[in-house]
Order: structure tokens, then C-alpha cells, then sequence
């Protein structure tokens, strides 16, 4: 036993010294690490919550830094620099963001302000595998580390809580934000004045002030555990094929009147996952209508619903707006359509995605 103690900690003191040397090593694999997760767990949902695990008691190993050093010291008898632990953060950092951004990169609508978010996550992975600009810049200021820090656990957690938990992005937003802002509790204890009363005051204050402003700024954050994978608006829907007909972008009034307007979405989530979501009807900008429809994970290619609304205000010619929203007002994506005095023929939407492909499994639809 005590052979099998001796060539562990030679092991492990191998290991430490030879990152010591190579530091940019951690950070390679943070990077690399994190593209070939999203890779693997892209439409394998069971591999998806094993990585999702890794990835949550990573963070908690983070958490877990002062005891880590600590346990290190008495087992190896060597005192762990700072600059490791820091380089582990860092790969931590690489790693989560470039597992998070593909998900969010696919269900953000870029002509809607939550590309301000997604940017945002971009720029962060670009900085964390910058040295000087993360270790020079960043890591020097506490406040805009931790906001940084908080960030990027918020965003991992927004994709692994629905795979673990399979909750709903409302439920999921609200666990996220709680979890980020009490696993960034540590960070932030270095953060504050040396006096206890004022640390426990500003603690409090800025987990406080960053929880409301997440909260308030929830619209521009999109639901990574969601897809879009189709949006089309038409005067015909095949029920039996649970499948639109043409689509159109343009309609004449006579027409809308006369027989309504579907819209037809489908919304991929992970299998197991019920979600309401929500058709908001905006004309000119103010909405109209909001009509409610429930969906199931699952299907590779999306969960179709669609919603047929018949009742119109007395004005209708102009720019409508349809989109699509979760529980919580976060944006899964959105289409337009004008409507005109004279009869028009439909035509094509430039959505910008793809077309809707025959699915197997049940739908809904909600008439208004």
C-alpha cells in the first residue's frame, strides 16, 4: 500500500511540475476540451448528461479551490502557487465557454437584440485564451473578473440544468442565476474590503444587484436548451401530415378575414422536456394576441404546434410581427408578415431557415 502512495504522489507531482513548466497546456485543452464536448453531445442526449456532470463538478472543484491547495499541501507536502489555480480557472473558462457558445450561436435570433448577449459570450471565449488580456487585464480587476466569472457559469448552467433536470427554461433561468451568483460566493470574499461587516454589506449588495439585473435583462438572453428549426406562416395546414402549406409574407386583407392566418412552428428541445410556449401576435409593434401552446423534447427535428387565429382588430393593413416566447419572455424566434388592401399572391419567407421536413409524433394547435 505504501508503494502504491509513493508512486501516486511522484505521479502527481510529475503532473503538477510539468504544468508548472507548461502552463499554456491547461489552456489548449480548456479550448479543445470544450469545442469536442459540444461536438460529442450534439444530438446524443445520453452523453450530453454524462458531460453535463463533468462539467458542473468542474465548477464545484472551483469552488473548491482554498481546500484543494489545503489538501494538497498536507498530502504532498508541496504548496500549490496561485498561478496554478488560476490557469485551472482559466481552463475551466475555455472550457465552458466553447461547450455553451454553439448552442446559443443556434438559438439566437440575430435580428433581435439577444445577439447582444451571444456577442457578449464570444468576446468572453475570445478573452480567456488571450493571456495578456485575461491575466494581465481581466484578472486584475475583481469586479469585472467576477462579472465575468458569474457569466460564464450562468450560461453553462442554462444548457446542463434542462439535460440534468429537465426543467423549463423559466425554471432553468431562475435556478441558473441563483447557482451562478452562490458558486461565485468565493470569488467574491477576495473581492470585498478586509472588514466583515462591509464585506458581508458589499457581498450581498453586488449578488443582489447582478441578480436583478440578469433578471430584468432576460429577454435578451436566448433559450440554448430550445431550437427553431422552422417558422412558417400559410392560409393551409394538412393536418394529417402535420404539415404547413405554402408559405407567404404578404397577404391581402380580403384574404386574412376570410379564412385566418396559421402559424406553424417547429421547436427542438431535449427528450423529456415539456415547455410552454407562446405565439405573441404584434401589429405595428403592439401586441394583439398571445396565444399558448404546450410542446415535448424530443424529436430530432423539433416538436411542431401551430396556432390559427381568425380574430383581427378593425384596422389590419400593415407590418405584423409573430414571436415565438417561453414562460419567462425569452425569444426562440420570430417571422413578419404585411398585410394589403388588394388580393396578393403568397409569397416566400426570407426566415432564413430551413425548410420543414415531415416529422413522426404528435402535434398541437390552439385556434384564436
Amino acid at each position: 500500500m505504501r508503494n502504491v502512495m509513493t508512486t501516486i504522489k511522484r505521479l502527481v507531482l510529475w503532473v503538477y511540475g510539468f504544468l508548472v513548466r507548461h502552463p499554456g497546456l491547461m489552456a489548449v485543452f480548456g479550448f479543445v476540451s470544450g469545442v469536442a464536448s459540444y461536438v460529442l453531445v450534439e444530438g446524443r442526449e445520453t452523453f450530453a448528461q454524462v458531460l453535463a456532470v463533468l462539467m458542473l463538478v468542474s465548477w464545484l472543484l472551483l469552488v473548491m479551490e482554498p481546500w484543494i491547495r489545503a489538501l494538497f499541501l498536507k498530502l504532498f507536502g508541496v504548496k500549490m502557487p496561485r498561478i496554478v489555480m488560476r490557469l485551472g480557472t482559466q481552463m475551466v473558462h475555455q472550457e465552458s465557454l466553447f461547450f455553451a457558445l454553439p448552442f446559443f450561436f443556434a438559438a439566437t435570433t440575430w435580428n433581435h437584440s439577444q445577439a447582444i448577449f451571444t456577442a457578449a459570450l464570444a468576446i468572453s471565449a475570445v478573452i480567456s485564451v488571450i493571456d495578456p488580456i485575461y491575466h494581465g487585464q481581466l484578472a486584475r480587476r475583481r469586479v469585472l473578473y467576477l462579472v465575468f466569472h458569474v457569466m460564464t457559469l450562468f450560461a453553462v448552467l442554462l444548457i446542463v440544468l434542462p439535460l440534468l433536470l429537465l426543467i423549463n427554461t423559466q425554471q432553468s433561468l431562475q435556478l441558473a442565476m441563483i447557482a451562478a451568483l452562490l458558486f461565485s460566493l468565493p470569488s467574491l470574499w477576495d473581492a470585498v474590503p478586509e472588514r466583515r461587516l462591509i464585506r458581508m454589506s458589499v457581498r450581498m449588495l453586488v449578488l443582489v444587484a447582478m441578480g436583478a439585473v440578469i433578471w430584468q435583462a432576460r429577454i435578451l438572453i436566448p433559450p440554448a436548451a430550445l431550437e427553431l428549426n422552422g417558422i412558417t406562416l400559410s392560409q393551409q395546414i394538412d393536418r394529417e401530415q402535420r404539415n404547413p402549406g405554402e408559405s407567404l409574407d404578404i397577404i391581402s386583407e380580403q384574404a386574412l378575414r376570410a379564412d385566418g392566418l396559421y402559424a406553424w412552428t417547429s421547436v427542438k428541445a431535449p427528450r423529456g422536456l415539456r415547455e410552454n410556449i407562446h405565439h405573441v401576435w404584434l401589429y405595428e409593434g403592439e401586441v394583439v394576441d398571445r396565444i399558448t401552446l404546450d410542446i415535448e423534447g424530443g424529436g430530432e427535428n423539433g416538436y411542431r404546434a401551430w396556432t390559427h387565429k381568425l380574430n383581427f382588430p378593425d384596422t389590419v393593413q400593415g407590418n405584423w410581427q409573430i414571436r415565438v416566447v417561453t414562460d419567462s419572455g425569452q425569444l426562440i424566434g420570430l417571422t413578419r408578415f404585411e398585410v394589403v388592401a388588394g388580393p396578393t399572391e403568397p409569397d416566400s419567407i426570407e426566415s432564413g431557415l430551413p425548410s420543414p421536413v415531415p416529422l413522426a409524433g404528435l402535434s398541437n394547435n390552439r385556434t384564436n
